[in-house]
């Protein structure tokens, strides 16, 4: 059985539309006389919104958690120089190239690594026991949501 490919698509074209809008008001105003400059002939060609993201795939919050914890990891094991340090940026990338298939989509996965990485740089600025534990909490949290999400949806 594969594993299902449903994919969140919500919000594009409504966030090209509220980008699109404040462009063409700048661009109105420029030229310093308050007119606007004058049109070409021919209309410019527009391109097509895109299309809308698929729904969510039932194992998405799942997939952010694990990119946050990832994220974490990244962070956390660097700071306490551990000999895996380097592995977690390269995992996250390849869990990019596996999942993040839409823009949004990856957008996400990548926000969720960013989040989990800013939150403890915030937080920690040397290696303590601390650190270490919230690193080997995160290792095994991170290995039971890989486990249940290969043994659920396969992969």
């Amino acid at each position: 059985m594969t594993k299902p490919r449903l994919f969140l698509r919500s919000g594009l074209c409504l966030l090209a539309f509220l980008m699109a809008v404040p462009v063409a008001e700048a661009q109105q105003g420029r030229g310093g006389t308050g007119r606007s400059a004058p049109r070409s002939e021919k209309p410019a060609e527009k391109e097509p919104p895109p299309a809308p993201e698929p729904p969510p795939a039932p194992y998405d919050r799942d997939l952010l958690r694990l990119s946050e914890i990832i994220g974490a990891l990244a962070f956390l094991r660097d700071l306490c120089a551990a000999p895996d340090a380097g592995q977690w940026p390269v995992r996250m990338k390849a869990l990019l190239e596996a999942e993040g298939v839409t823009p949004g989509r990856r957008d996400r996965l990548a926000g969720a690594y960013n989040r989990g990485y800013r939150g403890y740089a915030l937080t920690y600025r040397v290696c303590t026991p601390s650190a270490r534990e919230a690193a080997t909490r995160f290792v095994a949290e991170g290995e039971r949501l890989s486990h249940s999400l290969a043994s659920r949806f396969g992969g």
